[in-house]
Order: C-alpha cells, then sequence, then structure tokens
C-alpha cells in the first residue's frame, strides 16, 4: 500500500497538481492579474468614445509616437552593442574581460532615476562634458529627444548582450572553422554562417529591449524636461495627466496605459510562441 501511495503523485489523479495551480492563481490575481484588469476598467469607463477621444487627443498620438520612435533607436543601438560585445567578450580572453561584462550588467541594477542623474552629470549644461561641449548659452543635448534617446539606451543596455552572449558561448565553431579552411573571409564566415544561428537570440534581445525602453519613465523625466508636445514620452504623458487633476484626466490617463499594456502583451506574446520557431530557425541556418 505505501509503494501505491508514493506512486500516486505520478500516476492517476494527484491532489497536489489542482492545489498547486489554485495558489499560484491566487497569488496573481491581486499581484498582476487585477491591477491589469483595473487599467481597463478605468480606462473604458466613460465609454469607448471617450477611450477613443483620449487616445486621438493630438499631446497623447505625439507622446505615442516620440515613445516609439526614441525606443526604436534604443533597440537598434543596443542590438548593435549587444551583438559586437558578445562576440568580444565570448571569442577573446583578455585582462579585465569580467570587469568588462560586469560593467555591462550594471544598468539593471542602479535605479533608473539614478541613470537619469548619471546622464546629466555628464551631459547636462554643467556636466563634465556638457559643459564644454554644448554651453548654457548654446544648444542643448538634455532635455531633448536624443537625451530620451540615451536614457534608453542606458536603461536597456544589457538586455540584448544578456540574451546574445549565452547563445554565443554555447555555440559550435565547427562551422566557422569549416567556413575559413574553404577560403570565408572573417566578415563572410560572419555574416553567412554566425548570424543566421544568432537569429532567435537577436530578435528576442531586440523585443526585449523594445518593450523595456518604451515603458521608461525615471531616467527619461530627468533628462528629457517632459514638456508636452515636445518631449513628453507616453509614460510621461500618463504621469502628467494623472498629476493634472483635470476632469476625465485619470481615464485619458488609462487610455494611453491601455495601448502600453497591449503593445507589451502583444512584445511577450511573440516572444514565447515564436520562441520555437526562432530556435528551429537558427538550428536549420
Amino acid at each position: 500500500m505505501a509503494r501505491i501511495r508514493s506512486f500516486r503523485h505520478v500516476r492517476g489523479f494527484d491532489v497536489a497538481r489542482p492545489t498547486s495551480i489554485g495558489v499560484m492563481l491566487a497569488l496573481m490575481m491581486p499581484l498582476v492579474i487585477l491591477p491589469m484588469l483595473s487599467i481597463f476598467i478605468v480606462g473604458m469607463r466613460k465609454g469607448f468614445g471617450f477611450f477613443w477621444s483620449s487616445l486621438m487627443a493630438p499631446e497623447a498620438v505625439y507622446a505615442l509616437k516620440l515613445s516609439l520612435i526614441t525606443s526604436f533607436w534604443a533597440t537598434v543601438f543596443n542590438v548593435v552593442f549587444g551583438l559586437l560585445a558578445a562576440y568580444v567578450l565570448s571569442r577573446y580572453d583578455f585582462w579585465g574581460r569580467n570587469a568588462v561584462i560586469v560593467t555591462i550588467s550594471l544598468p539593471t541594477a542602479i535605479p533608473t532615476a539614478v541613470a537619469g542623474f548619471a546622464l546629466l552629470a555628464l551631459w547636462g549644461p554643467q556636466g563634465t562634458l556638457g559643459r564644454f561641449l554644448f554651453p548654457p548659452e548654446g544648444k542643448q543635448l538634455m532635455f531633448t529627444t536624443y537625451a530620451i534617446i540615451l536614457a534608453n539606451i542606458f536603461v536597456t543596455f544589457p538586455l540584448a548582450f544578456g540574451v546574445i552572449k549565452p547563445v554565443f558561448d554555447t555555440m559550435s565553431r565547427s562551422l566557422e572553422e569549416a567556413s575559413a579552411t574553404i577560403g570565408a573571409t572573417r566578415w563572410q564566415t560572419f555574416w553567412h554562417v554566425t548570424l543566421p544561428s544568432l537569429r532567435g537570440a537577436i530578435v528576442s534581445g531586440a523585443l526585449l529591449t523594445f518593450a523595456r525602453a518604451v515603458g521608461e519613465f525615471g531616467s527619461t523625466i530627468l533628462v528629457s524636461g517632459n514638456l508636452a508636445g515636445m518631449t513628453q514620452t507616453a509614460p510621461l504623458y500618463i504621469y502628467a495627466k494623472y498629476n493634472s487633476g483635470e476632469a476625465g484626466a485619470l481615464e485619458a490617463a488609462n487610455a494611453i496605459a491601455i495601448v502600453l499594456a497591449l503593445l507589451s502583451f502583444v512584445i511577450f506574446s511573440v516572444l514565447f510562441f515564436a520562441r520555437d520557431w526562432l530556435e528551429l530557425e537558427a538550428q536549420e541556418a
């Protein structure tokens, strides 16, 4: 009998299955699911007409476009840098290599407000370099669209690198060596052999970077100036609306929040459901 009882968790009905699933969902309800549902409930409680007019408000449209554009350029830069850094740090061993890896990973641990202060301290009108390159009486780098891109690059710096480097580390070098033996140059080998094997990691790193950059708030509010219709991104628009005290401002803020939440849902759905396809494509490449 003792042996039969010991097999119940692998054969037949296992009470631990529904119990553990129920506990998991019960914990997720107040922590994740209900807060997300609240965004949709508040955003739609004045009706679809108000929701749509809030989305089509010129300042809201501008904020969404600015978030998408700045996130796109930050993603492009960080994917290219992540690819380069992962290649160098996987292929070559040199003094200080581990320190470089730790430094690249630092932005994930630094509060985003600190990242904003760091950029101001370097590039601001009174910053270490800014006082020489961008004096107060001249054109400024901070409080512009470029400052938002810099902030997004800083806070998402390690994401693409963190996805691409493990693939480099585990990649067999036999195909690269075979390519070299038939006379391919270093660039031809990288372009035709190495890069296709990294396709899944590159797409995953780009999507993670973009999703994180679109929602960035702490650093951008410091370096952008938060000027409506000029340097106000979607998260900053939500913050400004929430604090405006205007009638319907809370619903208008949640309308933009719904768009950001749906965008993040789509990105992570692609990451989850296309993961197997991306890995298969990389293996066949």
